[in-house]
């Protein structure tokens, strides 16, 4: 085939799907096109690192070696349709380009408030690099931040907020800061030990108006008070980028649907056998922990998912007799994560928030700790605050298939 493999999105899993291609025998063209005009780069420090010191792109890019020297990298370019029918993707000046192979691997973009006379300057999200190069300049001492949203990113711009001596507020709309995705026993350790620090914390509350002009001044909650700062984040979750799919005849409400090998089913169920997708734009199912499809968005699976996809579409393009094994063994993964928030190191295996009960495992409540996360009888996740080989030698124990 003379057309190319078509990867939608420069990101890690775009990046790792190009060297699983080549790692798996396909020696064709390969164009990556990505919205943002940075190459592939690293997530995970730009609420931490990136904004608590001056670094730019070079410092958390990942490195490409000979295996992709030959990928087209279109950055700057956003793809606006992908046709699966007709194996093309149009781009956003309007242009055209067949495919062999397509990868979805557009990500997430940042859920904002839909509130009347926002204003322009100010107001900030952490999801890309020139975001949080954005909002480090807005993090000086004795500055004030607002932050809504007491999940994760809330939690770890928080942190690395008040380590640069800002003052800190995170108003969250559950009773504790975390509890979705760690349970309340971890949760109300984590929002203690931020505390601890000084950051301030408005839970069971809800902004209703964001008040300035061009810029921020304060923020109303929904009880009437109101909290000036310098700066306001919206740290309210996320939206997968399905867009471009929307006329295709597939599932994308809430992510993409993909079958057991990460291939785009359409509505009856039935795979594209040319089109995948990776990431946390993609849900899917995971068997070993649950019987629902779902996206999971912890740091290993666009790897991981990566290697699978690269592996499917080689033996497809290339017309491999034996497709039928690589087929026969589904994605399989263990989710993994991990969150430094000032001296609290969390690591955590599986998916705990499809635990119904929550066991401390090993350890001190109020000191280094591992929790277990159980649906029923299975262990389906482990969670701890240091203790890392312990909690790394749970990994093997959760899920159904090990339980």
């Amino acid at each position: 085939m003379t057309d190319p493999v078509i990867i939608v999105g420069g990101s890690l899993g775009g990046l790792r799907t190009a060297e699983s291609l080549r790692r798996s025998g396909y020696t064709g063209p390969i164009r990556i096109f990505g919205e943002e005009p940075h190459g592939s780069y690293n997530r995970p420090p730009l609420s931490k690192e990136v904004l608590a010191e001056r670094f730019d792109h070079s410092a958390v890019a990942f490195p490409q070696g000979d295996t992709t020297a030959d990928v087209e990298w279109n950055l700057g370019t956003r793809i606006e349709h992908v046709d699966l029918d007709r194996n093309v993707v149009r781009d956003d000046r309007g242009k055209d380009h067949a495919y062999s192979g397509v990868v979805v691997a557009t990500g997430l973009r940042s859920r904002h408030m839909d509130l009347p006379a926002m204003p322009t300057s100010g107001v900030h999200s952490v999801r890309t690099l020139d975001d949080a190069i954005a909002l480090r300049g807005e993090l000086t001492p004795g500055s004030r931040v607002v932050i809504y949203g007491a999940g994760f990113i809330g939690c770890e711009v928080a942190a690395t907020a008040r380590k640069l001596g800002v003052d800190v507020i995170v108003v969250g709309k559950g009773p504790l800061a975390l509890l979705r995705p760690l349970g309340a026993q971890l949760a109300a350790q984590i929002q203690s030990r931020h505390e601890a620090h000084g950051v301030k914390f408005f839970m069971n509350s809800r902004i209703t108006r964001v008040i300035g002009g061009d810029r921020v001044e304060s923020v109303l909650l929904d009880n009437g008070v109101e909290i000036w700062c310098n700066a306001f984040v919206e740290a309210i979750g996320s939206e997968p980028n399905v867009e471009l799919l929307h006329g295709n005849d597939v599932d994308i409400e809430n992510g993409v649907r993909v079958d057991e090998n990460l291939r785009i089913t359409r509505a009856d169920g039935t795979p594209w056998p040319n089109a995948c997708a990776v990431g946390d734009v993609a849900r899917f199912p995971i068997p070993r922990f649950s019987d629902r499809v779902r996206r999971v968005e912890h740091w290993n699976i666009p790897t991981e998912m990566s290697r699978k996809v690269g592996r499917v579409l080689a033996a497809y393009l290339n017309a491999v007799d034996d497709i039928g094994s690589e087929l026969a063994h589904p994605f399989d993964p263990v989710p993994s994560f991990w969150s430094d928030q000032f001296e609290t190191s969390l690591l955590a295996y599986g998916l705990i928030d499809e635990a119904d009960r929550v066991e401390l495992l090993e350890g001190r409540e109020d000191d280094d700790c591992v929790y277990g996360y159980f649906r029923g009888d299975d262990l389906v996740g482990v969670c701890g605050i240091g203790m890392r080989s312990s909690v790394m030698a749970y990994r093997s124990k959760v899920g159904r298939e090990a339980s």
